[in-house]
């Protein structure tokens, strides 16, 4: 199985065109972050982890040409944002792509998306064949995965598990019987949004402080904004084992 890093930023204190600082100006391509997704595949096919405002750019840098499904952590607009752009699989597939979400996410996409729901569809829109997910552990395309619910203050959101990788975004709180669905995993990603506190995103100690508890042996951070500050800087000031993820990253 291989991760790629499709996006490890977020909409959070995102960069504009008028930002001068000095993550925003970097000529390394590591402080150039789309937002937060990830790809998984293998031989059995794959699967995208949330489809983000930059879905379809995403997808061309990937040189993604077949996608299997869908799967959502949540509702928020950074990350289901792309999901119009899935018209583009399904004109090529000629099927319908598998959307997994849980009901309060299938809820969001249905009024996100309304036309792609309507009884009369127009010719193109995209085709998304919304599955539920539960608590329990369930397979997508061969694919075994475990949900994770974590808090975004008080928001629900799913991580996943797929074998020993482990990926939560958007949470600022594990309850201890996730943190269990957790032990075991040989790699981890967190969000670490900055390091000031945030009322729903870990910060970079908070998730650095968890990664520990864990005792995930790899462990990388993503949603990152530029506020937390260089991607080299930061680095060099992280624990043996832990990392800023970037775009591009594989991992496996």
């Amino acid at each position: 199985m291989k991760i790629t890093f499709l996006g490890t930023g977020t909409s959070q204190g995102v960069p504009v065109i008028a930002c001068n600082c000095r993550v925003c100006t970097s000529p390394d391509k590591k402080n150039t972050r789309l937002r937060s997704s990830i790809l998984v595949e293998s031989e059995i096919g794959n699967i995208v982890v949330d489809t983000t405002p930059d879905f379809r750019y995403q997808m061309l840098r990937a040189q993604v040409k077949h996608l299997e499904a869908v799967l959502i952590t949540h509702s928020h607009k950074d990350h289901i944002a792309g999901m119009d752009d899935i018209r583009a699989f399904n004109y090529f597939q000629q099927k319908p792509i598998d959307i997994y979400a849980t009901d309060f996410s299938q809820n969001a996409i249905m009024r996100e998306f309304a036309y792609a729901f309507a009884d009369f569809k127009y010719p193109g829109i995209p085709e998304l064949n919304l599955q539920t997910i539960t608590d329990e552990a369930f397979s997508v395309k061969g694919f075994p995965i475990i949900p994770i619910q974590v808090m975004h203050h008080k928001m629900p959101v799913l991580g996943f598990r797929f074998g020993d990788f482990t990926y939560i975004t958007d949470a600022n709180f594990v309850a201890d019987e996730e943190k269990e669905k957790i032990i075991g995993s040989k790699v981890l990603v967190l969000n670490a949004l900055r390091k000031e506190k945030h009322i729903s995103h870990f910060t970079l100690d908070e998730a650095i402080a968890l990664a520990q508890e864990l005792q995930v042996p790899q462990v990388y951070f993503t949603h990152i904004s530029h506020q937390l500050g260089l991607h080299e800087e930061i680095n060099a000031e992280l624990p043996a084992g832990m990392a800023l993820a970037y775009d591009g990253l594989e991992v496996g």
